[in-house]
C-alpha cells in the first residue's frame, strides 16, 4: 500500500492582528521549507518591529510531527509559542511559520489572557492565507550513454515525471522529480529495463 505523500500548507504570506487591553498582537504567517529560512524571517521581523516587546513564534516542517519549535521570547513559559503552534496544528498544516509580535499596552493580561491573545493573532493570520495541498516529491538523477536516450525517454513517459534539467553530452545526465510514492516504482522499472539496468546509473538527489 502506498503511503500518503501529500501535506497541507499555506500558499502566501498573510497577516492578522488582535488587541487586548491596550496590547497589540500582530500575526505573520509564512510558507517555509528550512530552518535557515525561518531564522532569517524572524530576524527581519525583529528589526522591522524593534520597538515591540516580544517576537514569539512557532513552526512545523515536513510531515514528521516531531519537527517543530515554539518560542515564548521572554513571555511566561507556555503562554505564547505553544498557543501559536496549536493554531498551526489545528489546521493540520506544515512547512509553516507563524510569528506574533506584541506591543505591550501597559496592562498585564495574565497567562490565560496571553494564551488567548497569541492563539487569536495566529489564527487570524492563518485565516487570511490560502491553504493548499502539496505533494512530497523526490529528485532522481539518471546518467546514461547517448545511444540509450530513447529508452530513457520512454521510461520517463511511463510515469508522471517532471524533468528538472537535461544534458546530452556523453554521458547524458537527466534530473527528474516525481511524487515520492511513485519514485520506487520508477526505480524498479529502471532496474528491470533490458538496456538501462546495465548501462544507466541513478541516484536519489533528495
Amino acid at each position: 500500500m502506498l503511503f500518503d505523500d501529500t501535506y497541507k500548507t499555506i500558499e502566501n504570506i498573510s497577516e492578522g492582528q488582535l488587541r487586548d487591553r491596550g496590547s497589540k498582537f500582530l500575526g505573520f504567517a509564512y510558507p517555509v521549507k528550512t530552518e535557515v529560512e525561518i531564522k532569517a524571517i524572524v530576524n527581519r521581523l525583529k528589526k522591522e518591529h524593534s520597538q515591540a516587546n516580544h517576537h514569539c513564534y512557532a513552526f512545523r516542517l515536513t510531515n514528521d510531527p516531531s519537527v517543530y519549535r515554539a518560542s515564548d521570547d521572554r513571555e511566561p513559559s507556555g503562554s505564547a509559542g505553544k498557543p501559536i503552534l496549536g493554531a498551526i496544528q489545528s489546521l493540520q498544516l506544515t512547512n509553516v511559520l507563524v510569528v506574533v509580535v506584541r506591543y505591550f499596552g501597559g496592562s498585564l493580561l495574565g497567562v490565560p489572557g496571553l494564551i488567548a491573545a497569541y492563539r487569536g493573532a495566529a489564527q487570524d493570520a492563518l485565516a487570511q492565507a490560502s491553504i493548499i495541498s502539496k505533494t512530497i516529491n523526490e529528485g532522481i538523477e539518471i546518467t546514461f550513454p547517448y545511444e540509450y536516450t530513447n529508452d530513457v525517454h520512454s521510461l520517463l513517459k511511463s510515469e508522471p515525471t517532471h524533468i528538472i534539467s537535461q544534458s546530452y553530452e556523453n554521458p547524458c545526465v537527466i534530473k527528474i522529480e516525481l511524487r515520492k510514492n511513485r519514485s520506487q516504482i520508477f526505480i524498479e522499472k529502471l532496474k528491470q529495463h533490458s538496456n538501462l539496468a546495465v548501462h544507466a546509473n541513478w541516484k536519489i538527489l533528495y
